[in-house]
């Protein structure tokens, strides 16, 4: 089986230690479970709360995409509209903003788990050795 590279476990919500047991049981878009992350890695048990409050980092990360998503919007909405009304700028942002944030908010906290986590990489070989 072909290893993940790191790109491929963040942008399909994998755990960073192994790359392979999924961070997030249900679909970013089931409302009913929108934040519900795994406690733990399902393939080798890292938990994914690595302290209390962990993930209050990943709001910083989250603002950051709001913000590129904010400029994105209003820069597509000018190239083709040729600079609409206020009223335009302002609902294509927040309906575009609403119907991207279940995505904003997993990808912030994979992201931030990720980078900032301080978890490394153990490959398949590495973890069958060790059992």
């Amino acid at each position: 089986m072909k290893e993940k590279n790191p790109l491929q476990a963040i942008l399909t919500a994998k755990c960073p230690q192994c790359r392979e047991g999924d961070m997030y049981e249900h679909s970013a878009y089931d409302l009913k479970h929108l934040g519900k992350m795994n406690e733990e890695c399902p393939n080798c048990k890292l938990r994914f709360e690595l302290e209390p409050g962990f993930y209050y980092g990943a709001m910083y990360v989250s603002y950051a995409v709001s913000v590129a998503i904010f400029i994105c919007t209003v820069l597509v909405l000018y190239w083709l509209m040729g600079d609409p009304s206020l009223t335009t700028y302002i609902v294509s942002v927040t309906v575009v903003s609403l119907l991207l944030y279940p995505l904003n908010l997993r990808y912030s906290r994979v992201l931030f788990l990720h980078v900032f986590g301080g978890v490394k990489y153990k490959s398949s070989k590495y973890n069958d050795l060790s059992s």
